[in-house]
């Protein structure tokens, strides 16, 4: 874990007993968890000081032990759709940050149709590119760990009951309380109301978006629409200011048939 890490997992640590939680479900093989991620990053910018999250993978298998056995026969060539859940949580081992950072890395890879995700010889690929220690990742990849800490993940969506992906889980600070549940994909606005109604129409403080440079430091691939929803502003608008960001070097564009995405250089 590098030293960025560890004092980002101290301030996420120091910052647990904030008012609400969410569990996020997704499928990392499902495209409409990209669009979910969007909503989140969103979420995370304005009223992240109101809530902790934790991703729950909910990718559907019917033998994890046979993926393990499969894997010491002839790691190099396996290729099994259950692997790319299975390597979130080996690179979680590194930390949640390195962590989130190969989801992402994932996601995009799978958003581009650029990458067989399913393919653990991909997947090393993919750890290299999110900067994790390569060695650990493979030695946590065939884990008891990694195994357990998946299928931690698959009880807690048995126990609350999800049945699609992707999906969160509201929870306030009332331990007796039950979780508001919202199955599928919905418009911002509508995550927006439950945050609103969860902290007992307490007025949120919405806070500032960092500037473009710093967001892509954190997030190194975005579309131009969820650009111009974090800043509040047209999608024509959003795209002038990625184009001067392109001219001056610091952005790459991409773009795809029903979309425009744009990564930092």
């Amino acid at each position: 874990m590098s030293k960025l890490d560890y004092a980002q997992e101290i301030t996420e640590k120091a910052n647990s007993l904030k008012p609400l939680e969410l569990y996020i479900f997704m499928d990392p093989l499902n495209s409409e968890c990209w669009e979910l991620q969007a909503i989140i990053r969103k979420l995370q910018i304005e009223y992240g000081h109101y809530f902790s999250m934790r991703v729950v993978l909910s990718t559907k298998l019917s033998n994890l032990n046979s993926i393990n056995k499969t894997s010491i026969i002839d790691t190099n060539n396996l290729s099994h759709p259950v692997l790319a859940s299975v390597a979130v949580k080996a690179a979680e081992l590194q930390g949640k940050r390195a962590g989130n950072r190969f989801l992402h890395k994932l996601q995009e890879h799978l958003l581009l149709k650029t990458k067989d995700v399913s393919s653990y010889a991909i997947l090393l690929e993919i750890a290299e590119e999110s900067q994790l220690d390569q060695e650990e990742f493979k030695r946590d990849f065939h884990s008891v760990h990694t195994a357990k800490a998946f299928q931690c993940d698959l009880q807690i969506t048995r126990e609350m009951e999800v049945s699609e992906v992707p999906s969160i889980v509201f929870f306030n600070e009332c331990i007796e309380d039950e979780g508001v549940k919202v199955s599928g994909l919905y418009p911002y606005d509508v995550y927006q109301t439950i945050l609103q109604e969860m902290l007992g129409n307490e007025s949120l403080n919405r806070q500032t978006p960092p500037s473009l440079e710093v967001l892509f430091a954190k997030y190194s691939t975005m579309a131009t629409r969820e650009i111009a929803s974090i800043y509040n502003i047209s999608e024509q608008t959003a795209e002038r200011e990625l184009k001067k960001q392109m001219l001056q070097q610091k952005l790459e564009r991409i773009c795809l048939s029903d979309d425009t995405l744009w990564k930092a250089k």
